[in-house]
């Protein structure tokens, strides 16, 4: 009885905050990029979602012109599939989907021609490369501004150029960026360096949203350990996570 007990409490711990039901960063769309492999694996994933507490998955593969190079409506139509699996497994979660692009010409061309997939109000998502520092970025910042879009940046902590020069945070951000984290940076998933970076930013209270960046069942496991981590419990009391008005 005592074992069922700590069972029920250790799971009620494993449960996403309030601030933190909807997700907008991941990639569970199958084959269409480099997360879920199958429509099967797509399903065991959101049902794990599910059962964290997440009422709404904002799914978001790649745009990736010399990886990646899905349309609008590659994406749309792929979308539509899963959407489809899931109600037909009577799953009571809400979907909805834009994209991660990738900080390239196409990407501009695509601001120019105001071809993006949007979330929420109007936000668009997008990356930069990991190691190479990008130039013109208030630039494209300003062009996304200009063309109606509020510009996020994805997981601005795993950039090396930017975490080592935390205060490089501080300039682009002013310049009209909202910054997305990722969750699993709070727990060493991906190194100490985007640990240090993470910890700065909430700590600066510059984080504007929080994403599982989902791609495999591994994603999923380190989930549940980071949202019981320290630092990710202090997200709520230095910054104004926007996620809830998704």
């Amino acid at each position: 009885m005592l074992s069922n007990l700590l069972k029920t409490f250790s799971n009620k711990q494993k449960k996403v905050p309030d601030f933190y039901t909807t997700d907008l960063h991941s990639h569970l769309i199958p084959n269409i990029d480099d997360g879920s492999k199958s429509m099967t694996q797509s399903i065991e994933m959101i049902k794990e979602l599910k059962n964290l507490g997440f009422k709404k998955l904002i799914t978001t593969p790649h745009t990736m012109s010399h990886r990646f190079p899905n349309t609008k409506d590659d994406i749309l139509r792929n979308f539509d599939l899963l959407k489809e699996e899931v109600e037909k497994q009577n799953i009571d979660i809400c979907l909805e989907v834009a994209s991660e692009y990738y900080y390239d010409e196409h990407f501009m061309e695509l601001i120019k021609n105001k071809e993006l997939l949007t979330f929420g109000d109007n936000y668009v998502l997008f990356e930069l490369s990991y190691t190479t520092p990008v130039f013109g970025i208030e630039q494209t910042i300003y062009e996304l501004l200009k063309a109606g879009y509020k510009p996020v940046l994805a997981h601005p902590e795993r950039y090396t150029y930017f975490s080592q020069n935390l205060e490089k945070y501080n300039q682009i951000k002013e310049a009209g960026l909202s910054f997305q984290i990722n969750v699993n940076s709070t727990n060493n998933f991906y190194g100490k360096n985007a640990k240090k970076a993470v910890e700065y930013l909430i700590n600066n209270g510059l984080v504007d949203f929080v994403g599982s960046d989902t791609h495999r069942p591994n994603y999923v496991d380190a989930l549940k350990e980071s949202i019981n981590s320290k630092i990710f419990r202090k997200i709520e009391e230095k910054n104004e996570i926007k996620n809830i008005y998704l």
